[in-house]
């Protein structure tokens, strides 16, 4: 199949155009590198030992698209682009529901226009709000505590909208946990722009020494050591996750929603000591206020992606902070050396 990755060149989308192209399929990288750079699809380029289409431009821009349509015929899309700042989002909203919400729009309608109806989309465990139980599974209540997760509810509900409204098109929902990790070769992983929102990346700058501290958000949770307890995953698996959904997607006759996850909870502290002992080097960290739009407890019922998709994460906590050691240290200025 020839697939189309909305911001192929970030971090869940580079890891997953690696294994698309190892699996036989043909591949376009979208993205118009505001959170990303083209040193990542040089690096998938080496791991791969073969050229990667990669087309630069903004899921917004209609013309940007349709180039992409008129030079390549696309089977169907993985959708990652998409700004992803829990606390940028609080702060920006409008930002993030016009890069998140109206860039879906306006790629669907122009998948809709060349007759490509299958579409894998990104989404996020930040739809299920503050659960009054855990683990999560899909079927539970929807609502969002920030932008960010209102955004990826909303692009949910249109595509269901769209699917009931024209029932040739083909749509996954994947809800991702919280992604850390890198690829096994060190060459590639996660780059954040400035000061990372995302804890993995955090702890490994703090260990490679170019942050001072980890800045633990919150130590007064009802949690185990009172920080925030989440559902760790390999990237490496989350990619896995979209290959199986890929492999399916033309059997399902109805919008198919799945939690991409563990199934198990981590706290803060508990990834800290995870990664001291994967980099043999101490993490300093102090406690700063909880952060908008938090929750306590965040941890998936993985069993469905089983059932449906005959998917499971494979890698554990101390596999997850060896490769993402393995990358800081390689990497300690991420892609920008």
């Amino acid at each position: 199949m020839k697939i189309l990755v909305t911001g192929g060149a970030g971090y869940i989308g580079s890891h997953t155009v690696i294994l698309l192209i190892e699996a036989g399929h043909e591949v376009v990288v979208f993205d118009n590198f505001c959170n990303a750079s083209k040193e990542s699809i040089c690096r998938v380029e080496k791991l791969v030992n073969q050229n990667v289409n990669l087309v630069e431009g903004d899921i917004r821009n209609r013309d940007d698209l349709q180039k992409v349509f008129d030079a390549h015929s696309i089977d169907a899309v993985i959708h990652f682009a998409g700004l992803k700042a829990v606390g940028e989002s609080v702060e920006l909203p409008l930002k993030y529901y016009d890069n998140n919400v109206n860039g879906t729009v306006v790629l669907c309608e122009v998948m809709a226009k060349n007759g490509c109806k299958s579409i894998i989309f990104s989404s996020s465990a930040t739809v299920y709000g503050d659960p009054h139980t855990t683990p999560i599974l899909e079927n539970f209540p929807l609502s969002a505590t920030n932008p960010y997760g209102r955004s990826k509810l909303m692009v949910e509900e249109i595509l269901r909208d769209l699917f009931v409204s024209d029932s040739e098109w083909k749509v996954v929902l994947l809800r991702y946990f919280n992604p850390v990790g890198a690829h096994h070769s060190g060459t590639i992983g996660e780059d954040p722009n400035g000061i990372p929102n995302n804890l993995m990346p955090f702890i490994a700058q703090t260990a490679v020494g170019k942050r001072a501290a980890l800045s633990v958000f919150g130590n007064d949770y009802n949690t185990v050591d009172g920080t925030g307890v989440r559902d760790y995953i390999h990237v490496v698996d989350l990619a896995e996750g979209h290959l199986k959904a890929l492999e399916k997607i033309e059997s399902f006759t109805k919008v198919m929603t799945v939690n991409l996850g563990t199934g198990k909870g981590y706290s803060v502290l508990e990834m800290v000591k995870a990664f001291e002992k994967a980099s043999n080097k101490k993490v300093p960290y102090e406690i700063a206020p909880r952060r908008a739009g938090d929750i306590a407890t965040c941890f998936a019922d993985p069993a469905y992606a089983k059932e449906l998709l005959g998917w499971e994460a494979k890698k554990g906590i101390d596999e997850m902070c060896i490769d993402g050691w393995r990358w800081q240290e390689n990497n300690p200025n991420g892609y920008g050396e």
